[in-house]
């Protein structure tokens, strides 16, 4: 196992921790083929799993590799609403101007705007939306003139609101789930993640993984 150097993605680990690579994980690898037919079929995709798993590095890391010019992030930190949701495309997506008022105007705006050129839209945090926030983001990929592929990356809230409704789920292109690392996976990954870990004895590593790091990667 290596550091995956087609991509320089430091500033994405937690607490960007000086001296940390980006590894090729299997979850990684398998994130990065999948993006491959999500962002060919311009179709939506759910990464989900527990906190500290590498979800959002892997989606950064990956789309770094594969689409650098045509990604647009957004992330909620606490349960927004449609309106917060069409703010933050529209400050997103750089449109001047101020922001319409009415709902069925606004979204006209954007679908005029995700129509120009192909765009990645990445909603960090998923976890954090309600079924009418994933609706907005369903009318927008339905509509014709939209030119988007959509990742929601987020915890297990997110995929369950998403599976059982089925306008939603049937939508859905692929779903991943990010586990936790197996010991052996562990002793493979972490010498390569960081040169503190490079030359120490694998029991050192295993004994660090059973007391704190749990197959957690962040931990």
């Amino acid at each position: 196992m290596t550091a995956w150097a087609a991509v320089d993605g430091a500033e994405d680990h937690y607490l960007a921790l000086p001296g940390a690579n980006v590894v090729a994980t299997d979850a990684l690898l398998a994130l990065r083929d999948n993006l491959v037919d999500v962002i060919t079929a311009r179709a939506m995709m759910c990464v989900h799993g527990d906190a500290g798993l590498g979800k959002t590095l892997s989606v950064n890391a990956a789309l770094r590799a594969l689409a650098p010019a045509d990604v647009c992030r957004v992330q909620f930190r606490a349960r927004p609403t449609p309106r917060d949701i069409r703010h933050v495309l529209f400050e997103a997506l750089g449109i001047g101007g101020s922001p319409p008022s009415r709902p069925i105007e606004f979204d006209a705006l954007l679908k005029d705007v995700l129509e120009e050129r192909f765009r990645v839209l990445v909603c960090d945090e998923a976890q954090w939306l309600s079924r009418e926030c994933f609706e907005l983001w369903r009318h927008l990929w339905d509509d014709r003139r939209t030119n988007i592929a959509i990742v929601f990356v987020g915890g297990g809230d997110c995929y369950r609101v998403l599976r059982r409704e089925p306008m939603l789920s049937s939508r859905v292109y692929v779903w991943q789930e990010f586990r936790r690392l197996t010991p052996e996976q562990v002793l493979e990954v972490i010498p390569a993640y960081h040169p503190i870990w490079a030359d120490a004895d694998p029991a050192d590593i295993a004994f660090a993984d059973a007391h704190a790091g749990h197959g957690n990667f962040r931990a």
